[in-house]
Order: C-alpha cells, then structure tokens, then sequence
C-alpha cells in the first residue's frame, strides 16, 4: 500500500482528490488522502505565503517518511516571497521550472511538486461543454471560443483579468469554485482532462509510477 498526502488549494481541489483521483488510484493500491492547506490556526484554503505551505510540507514530509506528500495548488499568483529569475520566459515553461524549484527547494526525497497551470478553472476548459448543466447553451460557445484560441487549456493565460477563472466569470456571472468546479470536473472526467491537459497529466504519470518505485 501506497499512501500519498495531497495539500490542496481548497475545498473545490479536496473534493476533485476524492471525486476523481482517489477512485483512479485505489485500484493500484496508491491511497490518495487530501489536506487542505492551512492559512492561520484556524483558517483553511489559499496560499497567502510561501512560507506558511513549506512550514505545513516539510512537517508532514517528516512525520511520515514512509508515506509521499505532493501538492495541487495553482500556479496563478503563487505565493511572491517564492523567488524565481525566470521571468522572461513563456508562461507555461516559467510554470514547469517554479514547480521544479518548489521541488529542489522542500528538499525531501518523498515530495512531489505540483501547481496546476495556471489555476484548476484551466483543468475545466478541457470539455466547456460540460458547462450545459449549469450554463445556457450562448455561454457554452463563448466558452469554447475561449478554448479554441489556445492550443491547450494550460496555455490559457494568467493575466488578472484574463486568468482561466476570470474568463469563465466573464461568461457565467453565476459560476461559483466551490459550487460549480468540481461537478464540472467530474462531468469531464479524468481521461479527458489528462489528455487535454499535459503538465497535469505528467503529474498523474509521476504518482502511478510510484507503484513500480515501492
């Protein structure tokens, strides 16, 4: 048995670890258990400060060494008291080498980095129609319209105003994370969002290789 502690962003990604994740790997005996991430003694939920997720990381890391951590936390406006000097690049390869330096910098050998590129509303562009049962059918195309000008719902990009969940607020004024986010997600399904989404895939790829690791 594989277990696997995962630090969430919030409720919306706690409920898509057990919704989606964990029925994908308890047949291969990998044990998903998610956490959601800790802002104060008694607040749960965002990332206000790198230091107060390494803080939550490195301890579970050591409590249980037997046992792997890893992260589904959003790359948009990841914590600014991470430094970086890979400004100049591309958004999607400045998003592969923080997660990289999020790795390095934990620096215990059962963590797994990841962000999720740019925020999980960018997973849910994997399938817009899957907005029908919430949305009506004009917000459905504008969604996909969205879609269409990226080459990937990783590729749609991080600005204030145009961040994956900006764009869908644009659209569906009435969208909620917690709500709406993850029953989308789970109308998607996983194939189709690992297909469409390749740095999340790579993700679930690192922990089902855990099972010939152990």
């Amino acid at each position: 048995m594989i277990r696997v502690y995962v630090f969430c962003e919030g409720q919306t990604e706690e409920t898509f670890v057990r919704e989606l994740l964990q029925p994908h790997f308890n047949g291969m005996a990998i044990f998903l258990y998610p956490i959601v991430v800790r802002t104060s003694k008694r607040g749960k939920g965002g990332v206000s400060t790198y230091g107060k997720i390494k803080s939550q990381i490195e301890k579970k890391c050591k409590e249980e060494k037997s046992a792997w951590v890893t992260t589904l936390l959003d790359y948009y406006q990841f914590p600014k008291d991470f430094l970086t000097s890979i400004d100049e690049k591309p958004s999607i390869d400045r998003a592969r080498e923080v997660q990289e330096a999020f790795e390095r910098d934990i620096s215990h050998d059962n963590f797994i980095a990841n962000l999720v590129v740019h925020e999980f509303e960018g997973l849910l562009f994997a399938s817009p129609q899957s907005f029908k049962n919430w949305f009506d059918n004009n917000s459905i195309i504008k969604l996909i319209d969205v879609r269409r000008e990226f080459s990937s719902p990783e590729h749609i990009n991080d600005g204030v105003d145009t961040a994956p969940s900006k764009r869908i607020l644009n659209i569906c004024d009435s969208y909620d994370k917690v709500w709406h986010g993850s029953l989308i997600a789970i109308d998607i399904g996983l194939d189709a969002i690992r297909k469409e989404c390749r740095l999340f895939d790579g993700w679930i790829r690192r922990l089902e290789a855990l099972v010939d690791g152990s």
